[in-house]
């Protein structure tokens, strides 16, 4: 899922068997020996994707398949179940049906954890274990593939969220969240374990933390990085996400989510040496449109002045071209939002339960003043505020006026639009909130209203490709929805279902036209990077729409979609309805989370093909690539 290809060695060009012929004739001497021709892969012209297998829990909603990793030599996929808080082990020897031969339960290693990643390298296993009470620190473990016998296990930082090897399998490289508890008064640090396996019976783990970066907290602030939790300081506000390697596996880069930003790691030394912030995708320009709305019943993509999405990306991969290495990353967005199953939370305003920085623009900018937002948000001024106005010379195009968010905050408009409320205010050369007037909407000291120039929203609802100092190379723009949009999208096994008809639709949802456009799209969330003969495609899995979107991305700076198979082909009923009833089959696969390429060298069938898994539905799919030359 992480790593390009080796070369496959399933085709030759006509031209390297010219070749072995010519030096065949020309002899050397019957004792001379010769140097077998290399073996390439041909390049395809495009593919297609096609789902050949598959492998369901029958457990719907509760993360039964996530993470997928495959080894070549046992012919085993490693699937992470959350439910389960394990490993289930597939024999994927025919990929047309998966069969459950196991399971690695980190029980032993660990009492009561559970696994949140897992990756694979020449017949060993990586997991990352996550402790029982989740701010404490984790473990890594090492199995072999073909006995799931467990080797060793090293303990690493708090909430190991995702695993992956370098290209030598010599280290293991795991990104430690370190989210904080559910009342946030534990927030442990994030950091990046970095972990020989040279010798996988004794494992040998050192740390890349953020405490040399806490001392510019300010500096960082002001480069775009979003620290900004309660009490923050950089070693505890940023949060280890997805980690990709360069090919020559001297430099990791590793997505921190919330803080919208990437963090370089130099492997040799175990050391965070940069952190890079991805700056925001401004709504407001042609090629940049989106739909904020779930409660108009029509797709209404447009540009939205004023409107920032914050990347935040998920999953990250590499890949080489030209000689440089980028990085892909799909752009899912991610809210904190912690005590909001708390009812004093909110219901007492007490902000030592939690911390929520979500918020729909009609609740931020409420006419009449605040009702129930989060207790940090009033105290973001001393003495606390009441209230928000959007600024006309802004938002002027939707209705707002001075001291008053006119029709902006209807449903139709930004009003259901969920963005941060931490960002976006206007403030003096010092960072202090400014004050304005409710009435007037004039600066005033005695003022108690904020005033917001910008409304930052959650993901860019695209895919983009950045150069190895975090420089936006190219960004989908709009793509993805417009595509889903369009005549030419076809959803179900049988591509035989308008896209339109449920554009932005829930996982979790029938019937459900445009629900999700007032939060974060189709949410790309999950991503695969593979190598076929000279051409690198990017998959990418929509999280909430479903389905994976494949493009040709060998050229970083001019990617073209190629592809998009959402195998979902019941559309009208509510799914956990129809799981209930026993009905869940006839759904499909919901809810793309983590995705692994198989290169036609290691696959069980000769055929390149890509393993999803699929949290919500709980299946794991098996799609083959036919490739046209």
């Amino acid at each position: 899922m992480r790593l390009l290809p080796q070369q496959p060695r399933a085709r030759l060009f006509a031209t390297s068997i010219a070749m072995t012929a010519a030096l065949a004739a020309c002899g050397g001497g019957s004792d001379a020996p010769t140097t077998p021709a290399p073996v390439v892969e041909a390049t395809p012209l495009s593919l297609t994707l096609e789902k050949i297998g598959g492998y369901s829990t029958n457990q719907f909603g509760v993360s039964a398949a996530e993470i997928p990793a495959f080894d070549a030599a046992s012919k085993r996929l490693f699937v992470v179940n959350a439910q389960l808080g394990a490993v289930d082990v597939l024999n994927l020897a025919n990929p047309a049906s998966p069969v459950k031969v196991g399971v690695l339960d980190a029980t032993a290693v660990l009492a009561g954890a559970e696994i949140n990643s897992v990756a694979v390298f020449n017949g060993i296993v990586a997991v990352a274990i996550q402790a029982p009470v989740k701010t404490d620190p984790g473990r890594m473990a090492l199995y072999r593939a073909s006995n799931l016998s467990l080797i060793s296990s090293v303990t690493i930082g708090a909430q190991p969220d995702m695993i992956t090897f370098t290209p030598d399998g010599n280290t293991v490289l795991v990104a430690n969240e370190g989210e904080p508890s559910d009342d946030y008064q534990t927030d442990p640090e994030g950091s990046v374990s970095v972990i020989d396996v040279r010798n996988p019976a004794a494992p040998v783990a050192r740390l890349a933390n953020f405490n040399a970066f806490d001392i510019q907290t300010a500096t960082l602030r002001a480069a775009g990085v979003r620290i900004y939790g309660p009490g923050a300081t950089a070693s505890k506000d940023l949060e280890p996400e997805y980690i990709a390697v360069s090919a020559d596996g001297t430099t990791a880069w590793v997505t921190l989510q919330e803080n919208n930003a990437l963090a370089k790691v130099d492997i040799a030394s175990a050391t965070v040496t940069n952190i890079l912030p991805l700056g925001y995708k401004n709504h407001g320009l042609a090629g940049n449109e989106l739909d904020v709305s779930d409660r108009d019943n029509v797709i209404n993509i447009k540009t939205w002045a004023g409107v920032h999405g914050m990347y935040l990306p998920d999953s990250m991969a590499s890949y080489s071209a030209g000689g440089q290495t980028y990085l892909v990353t799909a752009n899912e967005g991610d809210a904190r939002a912690w005590g909001e199953d708390n009812p004093d939370y909110l219901g007492t305003q007490n902000a030592s339960l939690g911390f929520i920085e979500e918020l729909r623009v009609s609740a931020l900018a409420r006419t009449a003043g605040w009702a129930t937002v989060p207790p940090q948000l009033r105290t973001v001024g001393t003495p606390p505020l009441a209230g928000a106005l959007l600024d006309p010379a802004v938002f002027g195009y939707c209705g707002a006026v001075a001291g008053n968010p006119g029709t902006c905050i209807a449903n139709g408009q930004l009003g259901r639009l969920n963005i941060s409320w931490t960002q976006g205010y206007k403030t003096d050369a010092m960072g202090t909130p400014l004050r304005f007037n409710a009435t007037t909407g004039l600066q005033d000291p005695a003022g108690d209203r904020l005033m917001y120039d910008k409304l930052y929203s959650y993901g860019a609802r695209s895919f983009s490709i950045w150069d190895a100092n975090g420089a936006l190379v190219w960004d989908s723009g709009a793509a993805i929805e417009q595509f889903l949009s369009s005549a030419d999208c076809k959803l179900g096994s049988a591509r035989n279902i308008p896209c339109a008809t449920y554009f932005n639709s829930g996982h979790d949802e029938g019937n459900a036209l445009d629900s999700r456009s007032d939060a974060k799209g189709p949410e790309p969330e999950g991503l695969a990077v593979g190598k076929i003969g000279s051409k690198t495609f990017a998959f990418v899995g929509l999280e909430r729409m479903g389905g994976v979107l494949v493009y040709d991305i060998t050229n970083p700076s001019a990617p073209t979609r190629v592809d998009y198979l959402n195998t979902r082909d019941e559309w009208t009923s509510d799914p956990e309805a129809l799981a209930i009833a026993g009905n869940l089959a006839t759904v499909g696969d919901l809810g793309p989370e983590g995705l692994v390429f198989i290169p036609a060298a290691q696959s069980p069938n000769g055929k390149p093909l890509l393993v999803v898994g699929n949290e919500v539905s709980g299946t794991t799919a098996v799609l083959q690539l036919n490739l046209t030359y």
